[in-house]
């Protein structure tokens, strides 16, 4: 047989197992549905949950002075978008009791003699008792509580001034921040997190499916029966890769939509070099579902590798928690997780509009571990059939 048809022969038996693979994924109509259906609600839910803005936090109010002053105090946090006065207190113990039984994230003790310090130009310190359950939510919700009271001391500071000293009042200095902020006006943090929830679903999707489909087959004795036919075993590992790369590909493009259109997020880069970084990052995906395939001998075990896999590589990409505030031990950990290099290109892509020239670091070492991963897995699966 000459060199021609050893090239058609091949190809032939490529386009078998590609016609397999894609009659194996979608002639169940509940895997089409699981398919398509999930990815795109989960989108949606992790879309709207994931963000860093609070709003509503339940406060109680324990106004121990009961005068103009504070009550002025009081309607600034009542009148704020972020608070909302779920109790009224009349004492300190309703106040542990709010806090304990967690009717209110946060109580607001206003001490008696509070107005009376503020006439005479002393300092009037409040009480914030915090439940710090959640130290994210009470931290930020803390700096709320300072940007209110601060807000209020200074134009109290300024008032008093004004008709005590009007000449001094009129030549104290001032500084006003200027805020600029680049690629993000409104600073929202759904902007930040809907890039980063494409990246976290095509990476589990994608994974999921190809260390299941290796695993099903080897499981109920069909990838020895596929083995002893003519095709060969990259012929065979690309006849796995490829169907779920187009796969993947299809996923990453309607789970984009939705998340661009539905959540308003701008796009203001290059289609070409979305598509570029994500074919590249599919690679390494590829490689890690296949290695998952190779050491796991039922679909359970493809399963807890996969989620021991899954929650350090989404930990570590910086989805939720910056990077640099972790360890300097840990910030290094980050290097190894291709995940990471995918959303900084999809952050960069959607909020920068940046192109290659920026990226191909991030893309250089997506590539990178593609190809490590996929030969390292093509190794292994030469061993596992040994």
């Amino acid at each position: 047989m000459d060199e021609r048809s050893k090239r058609n022969a091949m190809w032939a038996r490529l386009i078998q197992m590609l016609i397999k693979e894609f009659i194996q994924v979608f002639r169940d109509k509940r895997t089409r549905l699981v398919l398509f259906v999930p990815p795109m609600i989960q989108m949606l839910v992790f879309g709207y949950a994931a963000t860093y803005e609070i709003r509503n936090v339940s406060i109680a109010i324990l106004d121990l002075d009961n005068t103009v002053a504070s009550r002025e105090l009081i309607s600034r946090f009542t009148s704020s978008p972020y608070f909302r006065v779920t109790a009224w207190l009349a004492n300190d113990k309703e106040l542990t009791h709010a806090i304990d039984e967690g009717d209110a994230t946060l109580a607001i003790q206003i001490h008696a003699g509070f107005a009376e310090k503020l006439g005479k130009g002393q300092t009037a310190p409040i009480q914030v008792v915090l439940d710090g359950t959640n130290s994210n939510t009470a931290l930020i919700a803390l700096g709320y509580v300072n940007q209110i009271a601060d807000r209020f001391g200074r134009e109290r500071l300024e008032g008093r001034l004004a008709r005590v000293q009007p000449f001094i009042a009129e030549q104290l200095p001032r500084i006003e921040l200027e805020k600029r902020p680049w690629y993000n006006v409104d600073l929202r943090s759904r902007w930040f997190f809907v890039p980063g929830v494409i990246g976290n679903i095509t990476t589990i999707i994608v994974i999921s499916l190809v260390s299941f489909a290796v695993v099903r087959e080897r499981e109920i004795g069909t990838l020895e029966q596929v083995m002893v036919t003519p095709i060969r075993r990259f012929e065979f590992i690309l006849g796995k890769t490829v169907p779920f790369f187009l796969i993947g590909l299809l996923e990453m493009t309607l789970i984009a939509t939705v998340g661009t259109l539905w959540f308003q997020v701008p796009f203001r880069g290059s289609i070409w070099v979305l598509l570029l970084g994500t074919s590249l990052f599919l690679l390494s995906t590829l490689g890690t579902g296949l290695l998952i395939s190779t050491v796991s001998s039922t679909q359970q075990q493809a399963m807890v590798s996969t989620f021991f896999f899954l929650m350090p590589a989404m930990t570590f990409s910086g989805f939720g928690y910056p990077i640099k505030a972790m360890p300097i031990w840990m910030q290094y950990l980050t290097y190894l997780d291709p995940l990471r290099y995918f959303m900084e290109l999809l952050r960069g892509v959607y909020l920068k509009g940046v192109g290659v020239e920026v990226l191909w670091p991030q893309m250089a070492a997506m590539a990178g571990f593609g190809v490590l991963l996929l030969l390292l897995s093509v190794l292994r699966f030469h061993k596992s059939l040994d």
